[in-house]
């Protein structure tokens, strides 16, 4: 009887190990399968990632960029737009300060910048330039009945600008000049209306939509400064640059790059 029990009793224990094992068997496995899933399942997020561009503007700089039906529209968004397209990716525009454009390109907060981006050398220390895609220049608007009728007038008047943009660098440089800084480049002409500053200094082409809405105003024949657009990505990116440049190429030869531009300034 004592031997047919202990028989009885190693069996059993035997039979206990063997369930344990198989459920160990099973646990492992589900881990395997658990831990293979995360794992696709991240790498699907950063394939999602990856097929997405962002861009930062600032939108309030027409024809460049701007709200329209609650989107961004202008210049810089389509030719993302195209460029994202010979890219195969999606784009993503968010709008913020222009002062904090470069910024979260260098943060990575964005992929590029794309506002009227005016290349200068102080610029290329933060950021890398795609070629560039499009001349520009400074001028001054005054009112018509200014006395204003050239750069050298500006001599000790008050100049509005708008933060963060080449205006506001180059505002500096003139002699006695009191510059007074404004979020948007709106905000700076409504001042002008308003008798507040004596000229603004921006951007030929969003001027030229300013003065066209105030019959009160216009541009100093003498441009302030001329300039040239490009994209800002961040530095180092030069996979991304490459590309870049080569849609931007594409883009110029195929005459799309044209018809963009076309499409928001017309031949005067």
């Amino acid at each position: 009887m004592k031997k047919n029990g202990l028989a009885i009793a190693a069996a059993l224990c035997m039979a206990v190990a063997l369930t344990a094992c198989s459920g160990s068997g099973k646990t492992e496995t589900q881990a395997t399968t658990d831990s293979t899933t995360a794992k696709e399942a991240e790498n699907q997020e950063s394939m999602a990632e990856g097929d997405k561009l962002v861009m930062v503007t600032n939108a309030e700089f027409p024809p460049y960029e701007y709200h329209e039906n609650n989107e961004i529209v202008g210049i810089d968004a389509d030719i993302a737009k195209a460029i994202a397209d010979k890219l195969g990716m999606e784009l993503e525009i968010k709008d913020m300060a222009f002062d904090s454009l470069i910024p979260a390109v260098q943060s990575g907060k964005a992929d590029f910048t794309a506002a009227g981006m005016t290349v200068s050398e102080d610029r290329k220390k933060n950021v890398d330039f795609t070629d560039t895609y499009a001349e520009a220049a400074q001028v001054v608007i005054v009112k018509k009945d200014s006395e204003i009728n050239a750069i050298d007038d500006l001599t000790g008047k008050k100049i509005g600008v708008q933060t963060g943009t080449t205006g506001d660098i180059y505002a500096d440089d003139i002699e006695d000049g009191d510059v007074q800084r404004f979020n948007k480049g709106m905000d700076a002409v409504m001042s002008l209306t308003q008798g507040k500053i004596d000229a603004v200094v921006i951007d030929r082409e969003p001027a030229k939509v300013f003065v066209k809405d105030n019959e009160n105003l216009k541009i100093l024949d003498e441009a302030f400064t001329e300039e040239e657009y490009a994209i800002a990505l961040k530095k180092g990116n030069t996979e991304l640059l490459d590309k870049m440049n080569g849609a931007i190429k594409e883009l110029k030869e195929s005459g799309e790059f044209k018809k963009i531009v076309d499409h928001y300034i017309t031949a005067e």
